[in-house]
């Protein structure tokens, strides 16, 4: 990586554009970058950092990126010229930044920006140039950290060499040295190995506390199940304290155990099997008596009920005597019972017709001409006769109720026509009324518009002086805060002028009074032997002694930097009231000589003419839609008027021509109608009139019909009864029974005969006989027993079923113990493994003589390189005096080992600690430290070459000789191609190194500029 060129514009302290061009400076290899403290050296190696990663370095990064003395029009930007992998780059980027709005007042927020370009020998057109690469931040970092192969950490070491934190690294203990070691050689993964290793470990140990607490529950389990007479677990089962070391044996001795109880299960077993048997045979016998017992019982118990069911029987036998003969007398009389309902039902159906003839004749008599019409007692022949003569008068009426209903619609159109030509007359009259009052609404409305258009003109004029008011108003308000605000900036301005000049006087004074005292200053300088600055001589007999009050350079510096910033802030204030007298004499033209209070009415009463100007004018609008209305409506009511005139003739005509045929019709309805309301009605009455003389004509007919019927009922009853054999029907009826009533008596009947047949044959059976001649049978007795064996069985086979769960759960607990022991020991196997591994990896383990943890080791190996590096360089500085070695030795108490260094002296052959270097030595100690791991890193990151180096501070601690030591090492960097810059204010490097970078810094700002030896 070489860098070709930086241009900074309001970065840090620089308020402007300054460029650094390194081609120029790195001609001769070596060039030197100086300044007054604060001025900014440090600075530029931030924009060089801020390029490539878009970040500071990680101890400024708390800085403003932006000056403080940038023009606010002026945007912060760093731009990078270098070349990256054999690729010519150019690195800009932007911060994100305040920046003043384009449009308006006030401030917005810039976004960073990047933007990365690449020369081209062919641009695209056949010219060489810049081509872009990428505009994004994400695109251009990721390509930038390809190509130098190193994360800003890294770079911001072994690129910009910070000698504080080497000589740190230096002095420090194996943990400060690992925090460096770590961030550069990104060793996190194996601190991740470290991690895994210890996370395995605590998942298999509590696999293995898991399993032993499976143990002891499975051993507790097996001592339960086996019941009280089985061996205690103790003395078998390993206790928490057996079981806490990792490699104990966790199944010793507890199968075996769990074999004997299962063992003494089985025999229990066997034994409660015998017992059960023998109380299943005393459970049978008992059974079998039980059954013995029950079966004479019941046999006794059926003898003595049928002998009580024999004896009820033969007392019912007179009352069954009795109804056999009702029940032989009424099946007698079955054959006459049919034929007596048929009469019933023909004697039924002569009474109803009779009454129905009865009522139609009663309704018949009391309708109107009815009587007349109809004889009261006239037979069907002349009902029927009536019935034909009012049916021919019906259809003579039915041409009359024709014409009748003409009338009718004759009526109704008359009555709708004489409403439509009302209606016309009124619309007629109501358009005339509306046309005579036209011509004074259309005046009034004109006279309106007109008012109208002259306040919108009004209106216009005000706007215009209503803004020019409000404009004068606001610079008025204005000019009297700027005054206000001038009254109070004035004497301001004038105190901090004074405490400018006063602070200029008092630097001015304190340089004199230092010149004045220069000797003495540079006496105090002077060592005994060393050459004096001045003369050259090594013999210094009267130095100069500093007299009371001695001024030295950081008082001359606190007294210009007091001077500095009183006189920035006299020169702010100054700016400041300038720019409030421009502003007030601004606002003071627009406003006039008015005050606010008469602009403020003057504007108060333009305002209310505007409203009432603006309010008159609003009206413009309905006003004209007003008039178009109007004009609308008067066409309306014309069109209305002339089609109310014909409307009317026409309904004239056609009420006129429906008068005659209405006479006419008329005429012939009255003639039909006779006395009644309407032809309709008369119709109406005939027709009811006709249907009552057939409804007494067909009841008439029903009941001759029904007296037949009866007639023929009462000789068929009468042979029916005679061929029964009964003298008459009623006799026939007397006896005579339901069917229900015959069927309930002839199972009764059979009933009886089955009961008795039934006790007669059971008291004829053998076994009811023998059973009634033996002893009543004992049941309380063989219960008594049955219960006795059935409680013998139930404990018995309790024993068996307890003893064969207890062997079921031996059992099972058994196979459970076996597939434990045979998982639990490869997991052992596995837990022995790891917590071993682990052990050594973490650096607790006795095995690890040097208590060094995995990424110590790592760490270790990688800082024996660097030492090697370093010593290489390091003889060169010292004169062949020290080189550095890496120590692996313990360190004290509770410290890890592995990162020690140690400083060989070739004088005495001795190995010493490097907080015993002096400070010049502990500084040529760390560059090269500095140099080494810049070395090793640089290979750790794929061998991309580093052909520009930054030195930051340091040199003003070595002596000439080991200065010389360390500008060769420096020269020999410089003959390997490589440019190294030095960052320093050491007078002694200026006339060492010819090329040189000189920032100077002001009220303004700092800048950069070439500089040379005449310039020191």
């Amino acid at each position: 990586m070489r860098l070709h060129s930086l241009t900074v514009t309001a970065f840090g302290p620089f308020a402007g554009t300054e460029t650094v061009d390194f081609d120029a400076l790195a001609a001769g290899g070596l060039f030197l970058l100086r300044g007054a403290t604060g001025a900014g050296k440090s600075s530029v190696l931030d924009a060089v950092c801020f390029a490539l990663y878009g970040e500071v370095p990680g101890a400024r990064r708390a800085n403003r990126l932006r000056s403080d003395h940038a023009d606010p029009l002026r945007l912060t930007q760093v731009r990078l010229e270098l070349t990256l992998g054999g690729r010519r780059l150019e690195i800009t980027r932007l911060p994100e930044q305040l920046r003043p709005k384009k449009v308006g007042r006030g401030t917005t927020v810039e976004r960073a920006q990047t933007l990365l370009r690449e020369w081209a020998a062919d641009g695209g057109d056949g010219t060489p140039g810049w081509r872009a690469v990428s505009k994004s931040h994400q695109e251009a970092g990721e390509e930038i950290h390809r190509l130098i192969g190193m994360s800003r950490e890294q770079f911001c070491q072994v690129v910009l060499l910070p000698q504080g934190d080497f000589a740190r690294f230096l002095r420090g203990d194996s943990e400060e040295r690992s925090k460096l070691l770590r961030r550069l050689f990104d060793t996190e993964r194996f601190q991740h190995v470290e991690a895994w290793l210890a996370e395995q470990r605590r998942s298999h140990e509590a696999t293995v506390q898991t399993g032993r607490r499976r143990l002891r529950d499975l051993a507790s389990k097996a001592e339960q199940a086996a019941g009280p007479q089985a061996e205690p677990a103790a003395g078998w089962v390993p206790t928490e304290e057996e079981s806490a070391h990792p490699a104990a044996d966790l199944t010793s001795g507890v199968l075996g155990w769990a074999a004997i109880l299962r063992g003494g299960a089985a025999e229990q077993l066997a034994v409660a099997g015998a017992a059960l048997a023998g109380a299943e045979a005393g459970h049978r016998s008992a059974q079998a008596a039980r059954g013995a017992a029950e079966e004479l019982a019941e046999r006794q118990r059926r003898h003595r009920e049928a002998a009580r069911e024999a004896a009820r029987l033969a007392e019912d036998a007179p009352a069954m005597e009795r109804d056999f003969g009702r029940l032989t007398a009424a099946r007698a009389a079955v054959g006459v019972e049919s034929v007596l309902h048929l009469r019933e039902a023909a004697g039924a159906a002569h009474r109803a017709a009779r009454e129905e003839e009865h009522r139609h004749r009663a309704a018949l008599a009391a309708a109107p001409d009815g009587e007349g019409l109809v004889p009261a007692r006239a037979e069907a022949e002349e009902l029927v006769a009536a019935e034909h003569r009012l049916r021919a008068e019906l259809v003579r009426l039915e041409a009359a109720r024709a014409d009748e209903q003409r009338c009718a619609e004759l009526r109704r159109e008359q009555a709708s026509l004489e409403a439509d030509r009302r209606r016309a007359e009124e619309l007629a009259e109501e358009a005339a009324d509306w046309l005579a009052d036209f011509d004074g609404r259309l005046a009034a409305l004109q006279e309106e518009q007109s008012a109208a258009r002259a306040a919108g003109a009004r209106v216009e004029q005000l706007d215009i002086r209503r803004g020019e008011l409000t404009g004068r108003l606001a610079a008025a308000r204005r000019r009297d805060e700027l005054r206000a605000a001038i009254a109070l900036a004035e004497p301001r301005s004038v105190t901090l002028r004074t405490d400018a000049l006063d602070a200029r006087e008092h630097s001015q004074d304190l340089r004199e009074r230092r010149l004045t005292g220069m000797a003495a200053e540079l006496a105090a300088r002077l060592r005994a032997g060393e050459a004096c600055r001045v003369c050259g001589s090594p013999e210094h007999p009267e130095p100069a002694r500093p007299a009371s009050g001695q001024v030295g350079a950081a008082d001359e510096e606190r007294a210009r930097a007091a001077q500095g910033r009183a006189e920035q802030a006299a020169d702010t204030a100054e700016r400041e009231l300038a720019g409030l007298r421009v502003r007030e004499a601004a606002a003071a033209g627009a406003a006039g000589q008015e005050g606010v209070t008469a602009l403020t009415e003057a504007l108060g009463t333009l305002e209310r003419e505007h409203h009432e100007a603006l309010r008159t004018a609003e009206g413009l609008g309905p006003v004209t839609r007003e008039l178009e209305r109007l004009a609308q409506d008067q066409a309306r009511q014309l069109a209305a008027l002339r089609d109310a005139g014909e409307h009317t003739a026409v309904l004239t005509a056609r009420l006129q021509s429906l008068g005659g045929e209405q006479e006419e019709l008329d005429r012939r309805v009255a003639a039909a109608r006779g006395g009644a309301p309407s032809v309709a009605g008369r119709a109406a009455a005939l027709a009811r009139l006709a249907d009552g003389v057939a409804a007494v004509a067909g009841a008439a007919r029903t009941c001759a019909d029904a007296a037949l019927r009866l007639k023929e009922a009462d000789a068929e009853l009468a042979r029916a009864a005679v061929s029964a054999g009964f003298p008459s029907p009623e006799e026939a009826a007397a006896v005579l029974l339901p069917r229900a009533e015959r069927d309930r008596l002839e199972a009764r009947l059979t009933g009886h005969r089955s009961a008795l047949a039934a006790a007669e044959q059971q008291l004829a059976l053998p076994e009811l006989a023998g059973a009634v001649a033996r002893p009543p049978a004992d049941l309380p007795g063989t219960q008594a027993a049955l219960l006795a064996a059935t409680d013998r069985l139930r404990r018995a086979h309790a024993a068996h079923e307890a003893a064969g769960e207890r062997c079921a759960a031996l059992a099972g607990i058994g196979r459970q113990l076996a597939e434990l022991a045979a998982a639990l020991a490869p997991e052992l196997d596995r837990y022995t493994r790891i917590n071993r591994l682990a052990s050594v990896t973490a650096g607790t383990s006795t095995e690890n003589r040097l208590r060094m943890r995995l990424e110590s080791y790592v760490l270790a190996a990688r800082l024996e390189q660097v030492a090697a590096a370093a010593s290489a360089r390091l003889v060169r500085m010292s004169g062949g005096r020290y080189t550095l070695v890496h120590s692996d030795g313990r360190g004290t108490g509770n410290k890890r080992s592995g990162l020690a260094l140690r400083v060989v002296d070739a004088w005495t052959g001795t190995e010493r600690d490097t907080s015993t270097l002096s400070g010049g030595e502990s500084f040529f100690a760390s560059l090269a430290l500095a140099l080494g791991l810049a070395d090793v890193v640089t290979d750790e990151a794929g061998g991309m070459p580093l052909d520009t180096l930054f030195i930051d501070e340091g040199f003003g601690t070595l002596d000439e000789q080991a200065l010389e030591e360390v500008m060769d090492v420096l020269d020999g960097l410089r003959e390997r191609d490589r440019a190294v810059g030095i960052v320093s204010h050491v007078a002694d490097l200026r006339s060492r190194i010819p090329a040189q970078l000189m920032v100077r810094k002001g009220r303004r700002g700092s800048t950069l500029a070439p500089a040379g030896r005449e310039d020191a």
